[in-house]
């Protein structure tokens, strides 16, 4: 059995979980504490209670995005320092995967249209279908519009999807006839999907792991503000 250590700070809600011969123990980080602040305590709370050190992990798993531009990047700058110092490999784990794979966790298997907020109006969005509990990417991760057409030909290619709808979204138009399932980026998933990766050799290095960013531009000018009626 595996021992995975996991770290999810993509949104406001974050999260620790140590995966250890299939046990899982977690830790949420309240939205009020700094992720960068509480994130380290409550891994090595998780350590600490499981009686184990960080060398005694087979690897470090933390949720590389696409998400918050800060958390993102916290959660590889944490990973990858631990990673180095204690000569552990990493498995980046990407965000909406881990929401397929809450989601199923009150659905069940099926094919899942994740959505997760992106703000300045926008989402991010893919189709991840889950089986027996593995995770595998239809489509993967775009940033898109709210009230993207796109969703229509996601839908239309795969007529059967279940909405995974992350926090402070409401449900798209082109989205409103399929079945809801609230659903966030946790740490525990990120462990399970984590595990599973490891054991099928599909780590990086420490200075291999990387955030999955897919906005380039993490502010708008003065002047796209106020044409979008935003102050």
């Amino acid at each position: 059995m595996t021992t995975i250590l996991a770290i999810e700070t993509s949104n406001e809600f974050a999260s620790a979980a140590l995966l250890r011969d299939g046990k899982l123990s977690f830790i949420d980080i309240p939205s009020a504490e700094t992720h960068s602040e509480a994130s380290l305590p409550a891994m090595q709370r998780l350590l600490g209670d499981a009686g184990i050190a960080l060398q005694d992990c087979d690897a470090i798993a933390f949720g590389c995005g696409p998400g918050a531009f800060t958390g993102v990047r916290t959660a590889c700058g944490m990973v990858q320092g631990m990673a180095y110092g204690a000569d552990l490999p990493v498995v980046p784990v990407v965000t909406l995967e881990a929401m397929a794979l809450a989601a199923a966790a009150q659905h069940g298997d099926a094919d899942f249209l994740c959505l997760l907020d992106a703000r300045m109006k926008e989402m991010y969005a893919a189709v991840c279908r889950v089986q027996n509990q593995t995770v595998s990417v239809l489509i993967a991760p775009v940033l898109t519009a709210i009230d993207a057409a796109l969703l229509a030909d996601w839908l239309q290619q795969y007529p059967s999807l279940v909405l995974a709808l992350g926090p402070g979204l409401e449900v798209p138009e082109a989205a409103a006839a399929c079945p809801l399932v609230h659903a966030r980026p946790h740490a525990a998933d990120v462990a399970r999907i984590g595990s599973q990766r490891f054991l099928a050799g599909q780590t990086v290095s420490a200075a291999e792991a990387e955030p999955l960013y897919l906005r380039n531009k993490i502010a708008l000018t003065t002047a796209e503000r106020a044409l979008q009626g935003r102050p």
